[in-house]
């Protein structure tokens, strides 16, 4: 990562934005020592995008192609492209709901980041906090982790627990999960801009001051 400029941050979302906002506020504030290069989106009339706008930030719609659950090769050159062009250092997920491939994680290898809704490696994939209320545990949360190759399964860089109330439905659930979600990511991100994260295999570690 260069020294010689602001650290710079890419976002990507497929929904309404709401870690978006938070990483947003957290920088507005200057708890987040960055700025927001780009977010770019693969649905044209995400929230995030209109989030991004009225914050004057650049904001850009790219077709993902005809896949579902990834990008098609030449969406996946366009975002990597346009993440190059504005010189990110980092790439921060936020609800974005492809799967990335080999030449995207290799282009940013190391410096991709994702937020999922559970205290991993427990319920991994859609839907964690419904899997959390079906098994029946008392405590689920969020995970901010490294993305590679697998399923939720990159090396985690922090975790933020949530209580499972007796009377929890699903969607209460997934609210709490939600709101300690805007706490944990900018703080992690935040911890990634000031260099404090060393990693060591699967570990993660804050360096030493």
């Amino acid at each position: 990562m260069a020294n010689n400029h602001p650290f710079r941050i890419g976002v990507l979302g497929s929904g309404k934005g709401s870690n978006f906002a938070a990483i947003a506020s957290a920088v507005a504030a200057g708890t987040l020592p960055a700025e927001i290069a780009i977010v770019l989106s693969d649905v044209a009339d995400a929230g995030i995008l209109a989030l991004a706008r009225e914050r004057g930030l650049p904001a850009q719609f790219i077709a993902p192609g005809k896949f579902r659950t990834k990008l098609e090769e030449d969406a996946e050159r366009a975002f990597v492209n346009a993440l190059n062009a504005a010189q990110v250092d980092l790439v921060v997920l936020a609800g974005f709901m492809r799967v990335l491939k080999g030449d995207f994680l290799r282009a940013f290898e190391g410096r991709i980041v994702n937020i999922h809704p559970s205290l991993l490696p427990s319920f991994p994939g859609l839907a964690s906090w419904k899997q959390a209320l079906d098994y029946g545990v008392k405590v689920t949360g969020c995970t901010v982790h490294f993305v590679d190759a697998g399923v939720d399964s990159g090396a985690i860089i922090g975790q933020q627990t949530v209580p499972v109330l007796d009377h929890d439905t699903a969607e209460t659930l997934h609210q709490r999960i939600h709101a300690a979600e805007h706490e944990l990511y900018p703080r992690c991100v935040a911890a990634l801009a000031r260099r404090e994260i060393l990693v060591q295999g699967r570990r993660v570690i804050r360096k030493l001051p």
